[in-house]
């Protein structure tokens, strides 16, 4: 595991005249070093997968629209509220090559896309898929065997709760396969989820950790301090420099 946290760019970051999850934004991070970027897919009418957390286009185009109602021709002609266009999955892949995303499948409609993206790209090394549904997530896995995935809600509560199975024969945990990562909120309704002990039963099953969405320094030191393996935020450049700095490294 790293011995400081990968910063991944949480729909690309936060930066000045730029909106979230667009190949402008993705690109700053990509300049800043950050080869890890976070982002979210719902498909178009007509199966094209579009970078956006939201399934409705109200907040970041004005428009009272679902994703999934539009195909993807009136997509790309979208102006964005904070500017720029939604930008097509693969368009961010091939415009940033030598960058690695971690996709949240947002909608089951949108499954589908996302495997016949992956076998028609072949990009199984340039991905890790994630969904807060643990239905979502072994439906991708039975369809992309190998590819990496994040733990969904209920695999991180049985996890969190020392329930995940195990395989009678051997006493060993059976956990899904491209199982690599828990991805999870620093706190849950101020209850902290990410503890010592969290990261260290992680760790021993060959999980890494990734925590969302950390924007404050102390934050940060603290997750370093426990031994992280990576903080989503949308504060890339503030994010690398504190946990640059003497301070975010102690306790490597």
């Amino acid at each position: 595991m790293n011995s400081q946290p990968e910063v991944i760019a949480h729909r690309g970051g936060r930066w000045p005249e730029t909106s979230e999850n667009t190949l402008a934004a993705f690109t700053l991070a990509a300049e800043a070093g950050v080869t890890w970027m976070e982002t979210d897919v719902h498909a178009s009418a007509d199966g094209v997968l579009f970078a956006a957390h939201d399934a409705d286009l109200s907040r970041i185009a004005g428009r009272p629209h679902l994703i999934r109602e539009l195909p993807a021709a009136e997509l790309d002609r979208l102006d964005l509220v904070d500017g720029g266009r939604l930008p097509r999955l693969g368009a961010l892949f091939d415009a940033l090559p030598h960058v690695e995303w971690n996709i949240d499948v947002k909608a089951p409609v949108s499954i589908a896309a996302m495997i016949r993206f992956v076998l028609t790209r072949r990009v199984e090394d340039r991905l890790r898929l994630a969904s807060f549904s643990d239905t979502t997530l072994t439906r991708l896995r039975r369809a992309l065997p190998g590819v990496r995935t994040s733990a969904g809600t209920g695999e991180t509560a049985r996890f969190a709760a020392g329930a995940l199975p195990v395989l009678p024969a051997r006493g060993l945990l059976c956990l899904p396969p491209g199982l690599d990562a828990l991805q999870v909120p620093m706190r849950w309704k101020r209850v902290p989820v990410v503890t010592k002990d969290f990261v260290d039963r992680a760790h021993r099953i060959g999980l890494a950790v990734h925590v969302w969405t950390i924007d404050e320094p102390a934050d940060m030191i603290e997750l370093a301090r426990l031994g992280v393996d990576g903080i989503v935020t949308d504060e890339v450049r503030l994010a690398q420099a504190t946990l640059s700095s003497p301070t975010g490294a102690e306790g490597e």
